[in-house]
């Protein structure tokens, strides 16, 4: 039963439209499901579209895990121009002729940014220097650097190149690819290292998030039909789709909401969700030595 005043315990699985930051999204969220306990999976950035995962009341505690789910991506690259954001939202910092450029090379290139690679994020970025969000130093002129952290993209695929021209009239290159990666990979740096190999430069032009673990577009929602009619996924069935399942008897569930550990169902690294009789979702746990440790409870 709905606590007064709150609202509903689920997932929103939201389809970003370009222009809006995935804080402005989250904040029509919560009007919409008339309470202020919403939070995001993952940051899209306003030139970005696609799949946003939106939890509402208890699912918040979901967000952190689905957070470090694989993701997948549809992009284009622009080989020739390099910008302050490694995308189209930034200034054009340099441009040079990819005319000469080779589908050869270009694998070359993808190749060597595909499996597990060590990636410098994208400066204009979230990540915090000495407690300050990077993209402020940026915006005020401070120079710094980013360390290098590891990264796993599983796969780059490129479907398409197609001629460009910048306003000076210098050829450039479009690329239209699909990556699957890790959490934390910065496609727009991928876009970034790919020119700098192919020494034209590189930036994103555009960016589509087509799944977040087990969310894809097919289950995405426009603001549009959310505000036509709001609904969220049962918290029970998100975190079933998204974690292995253990079923449990009456008395095991009632000493895992105590806090009583118990022997690991040996399902693997990584969050399972626990469910009691009656379909009831009581937790998200993890092996420890054997042994279950409650990473969250929703009993």
């Amino acid at each position: 039963m709905r606590r007064s005043g709150t609202g509903p315990d689920g997932l929103v699985v939201v389809d970003k439209p370009a222009g809006l930051t995935s804080h402005t999204v989250v904040s029509r969220i919560r009007k919409l499901a008339g309470t202020r306990r919403v939070g995001h999976a993952g940051t899209l950035d306003p030139m970005a579209t696609g799949v946003l995962v939106i939890g509402v009341e208890r699912a918040t505690r979901l967000l952190g895990h689905l957070a470090l789910t694989s993701k997948t991506y549809q992009a284009t690259i622009r080989l020739g121009q390099d910008t302050v954001t490694d995308d189209a939202e930034g200034e054009v910092t340099a441009t040079a002729s990819a005319a000469r450029v080779t589908r050869a090379a270009i694998d070359t290139g993808i190749a060597k940014l595909t499996g597990d690679i060590l990636q410098v994020p994208a400066k204009v970025s979230a990540i915090k220097v000495d407690g300050q969000r990077s993209h402020r130093l940026v915006r005020a002129g401070e120079e710094f650097e980013l360390a290098a952290r590891p990264v796993t993209v599983s796969a780059f695929t490129l479907h398409e190149v197609r001629q460009a021209t910048a306003a000076d009239g210098t050829p450039l290159l479009d690329l239209d690819v699909t990556v699957d990666c890790s959490s934390g990979t910065y496609v727009r740096a991928l876009a970034r290292d790919l020119g700098a190999d192919l020494g034209t430069g590189g930036h994103l032009t555009a960016l589509r998030r087509t799944r977040v673990g087990p969310y894809t577009l097919e289950q995405a929602h426009t603001l549009e039909q959310l505000t036509d009619s709001f609904g969220v996924l049962p918290i029970g069935e998100a975190a079933a789709a998204a974690f292995p399942r253990w079923d449990v008897d009456e008395e095991k569930a009632r000493r895992l909401i105590n806090g009583v550990r118990q022997k690991a169902p040996g399902l693997g690294p990584g969050p399972i969700a626990v469910f009691g009789p009656q379909e009831r979702f009581i937790a998200l746990v993890e092996e420890r030595r054997g042994e279950t440790k409650i990473l969250a409870g929703f009993a």
